[in-house]
């Protein structure tokens, strides 16, 4: 009996050049075309994506503006509700315009240093209201207009004659 005869492997056939280069030219080919497609698909749709990116955006911000005016609303709405108020109003006129109910004493704390104290009265509201009746604005100004012409020749010759004095803390 014969045995059967086992087949020889295949051994690949070493390509000829042309045929590699067919070869390689075909896949590569298929890949350019992809990477083109995919390219001229970007370009297609990308004017479409900025136009959406830009409406988002548009509408982020009309939703901000539209947030902050309600809530402006709802502030003034809370203040308007204080002003119907009658214990926030008589609160508001004690604490602005300093008034006080019948019987009561108000006591007005200030600076020293802005006060003028030579009003003999001893209420501060004589001297403010003096100081509004005043014809002149202040001293100086009514001493400056009885003689301004020699005020302002003075003041140029000064001006154009003297130095000023430097300090040796310069």
């Amino acid at each position: 009996m014969s045995q059967p005869r086992l087949k020889e492997p295949k051994v690949p056939v070493a390509l000829t050049q042309g045929k590699l280069m067919l070869r390689m030219l075909k896949l590569n080919s298929s890949w350019v075309s992809l990477i083109l497609v995919i390219v001229l698909g970007t370009f297609i749709v990308s004017p479409d994506v900025e136009a959406f990116l830009n409406q988002r955006r548009e509408i982020a911000e009309m939703e901000l503006s539209i947030q902050q005016a309600e809530d402006a609303v709802a502030e003034m709405q809370a203040e308007r509700d204080r002003w119907q108020d009658p214990v926030y109003i008589r609160a508001q006129a004690r604490d602005r315009l300093y008034y006080v109910l019948p019987g009561e004493v108000s006591y007005l704390v200030m600076d020293a240093e802005g006060m003028d104290f030579s009003d003999q009265s001893g209420t501060v509201g004589a001297s403010l209201a003096e100081q509004r009746n005043a014809d002149e604005i202040s001293a100086e100004i009514a001493a400056a207009s009885e003689n301004w012409v020699d005020s302002i020749l003075e003041s140029f010759l000064r001006a154009a004659v003297e130095t000023p004095e430097v300090s040796d803390g310069e």
